[in-house]
C-alpha cells in the first residue's frame, strides 16, 4: 500500500467500536476543518483551542489548524472552569472545538468572560436535541466544507503549538512550539522510541498536555505509523486487552 491509503489512525472508542482513518482521510479532514476556519473568517497565525479527548475529531481540527496557519492550543478536558477560563484568556484564543457535554459543564458559566472566543464548535454526542446558545455544529460545518485546501506556507519561526504549564506554582505559562518544532519531534521520535515506517503505536497520554500532541498527534504521522487511539480513560483491564 501507500502511504495514502495506509490506516494513519485506529479510532477505538469507550465501547469498543473501531473506526479507521487512513492517511488520505485524515489530509481530506484536515483540509476540511482548514476550509471552515477560512469559511468563519479566522484570520492566520490566531488561535485555536480543543477541549476534547482522543476522538476523530480532535485530529480533524488539530492537523486542520495547522494546515491552515494557525496555532493550535490543546487543552485538558480534566481542567474545571477557572484554569480553562485563565488559559482561553491568556491563549487569546478565537475558536473552541469540545463537546456539548464539556460545554455545558466547563465553558458555558465562563463564556461571557471571554469576548475574543469569537466561535464554538460542538462535537454533538447525541444526534438529536438544540445545541448550546451561540455554538456551531461541528459535523455539519465539516459536512459543507471542501476536502481539498492548499496548505498555508509557513516560516521556520511561525508559532505552530501553544502548550500551557499546569500552573501548580503559579499562573499557567504559555509555551510555543514554532513549525520548525517539528523536525525535533520527527528525531527524538526516531531515536527515543525507535519509530519505523509500518510500526503501530499507542500513545495514552492525554493530547491536552505536551506528549500527548508531539507524540500522539504529530510524530506518529511523521513517520508513517498506525496509530492506536483509545478514547477510554485508564482502565488496567481494558489496557490489557
Amino acid at each position: 500500500l501507500g502511504l495514502s491509503e495506509q490506516v494513519a489512525a485506529r479510532f477505538i472508542d469507550r465501547n469498543w467500536n473501531r473506526t479507521d482513518a487512513t492517511y488520505a482521510e485524515l489530509k481530506r479532514r484536515a483540509s476540511r476543518f482548514a476550509n471552515v476556519l477560512g469559511a468563519l473568517g479566522i484570520e492566520r497565525g490566531a488561535a485555536v483551542a480543543t477541549l476534547l479527548g482522543r476522538i476523530p475529531e480532535l485530529f480533524s481540527a488539530g492537523l486542520g489548524t495547522l494546515k491552515a496557519g494557525n496555532v493550535l492550543c490543546p487543552l485538558f478536558s480534566a481542567f474545571g472552569p477557572e484554569p480553562l477560563k485563565t488559559r482561553l484568556q491568556l491563549g487569546h484564543m478565537k475558536v473552541l472545538v469540545t463537546t456539548e457535554s464539556l460545554y455545558r459543564r466547563k465553558v458555558a458559566g465562563i463564556r461571557e468572560s471571554l469576548p475574543e472566543m469569537r466561535h464554538v464548535l460542538i462535537v454533538r454526542e447525541a444526534a438529536q436535541g438544540d445545541l448550546p446558545v451561540d455554538t456551531m455544529d461541528f459535523a455539519q460545518l465539516m459536512s459543507r466544507a471542501s476536502e481539498t485546501y492548499d496548505t498555508a506556507s509557513t516560516r521556520d519561526e511561525d508559532v505552530a503549538l501553544l502548550h500551557f504549564t499546569s500552573g501548580t506554582t503559579g499562573a499557567p505559562k504559555g509555551a510555543m512550539h514554532v513549525h520548525d518544532a517539528v523536525v525535533a519531534h520527527h528525531e527524538t521520535a526516531r531515536l527515543a522510541l525507535d519509530f519505523h515506517p509500518g510500526d503501530r503505536f499507542w500513545c495514552t497520554a492525554d493530547p491536552g498536555w505536551v506528549t500527548g500532541t508531539s507524540y500522539g498527534i504529530i510524530a506518529p504521522l511523521t513517520h508513517g505509523l498506525t496509530m492506536i487511539v483509545d478514547e477510554a480513560d485508564f482502565d488496567a483491564e481494558r489496557w490489557y486487552r
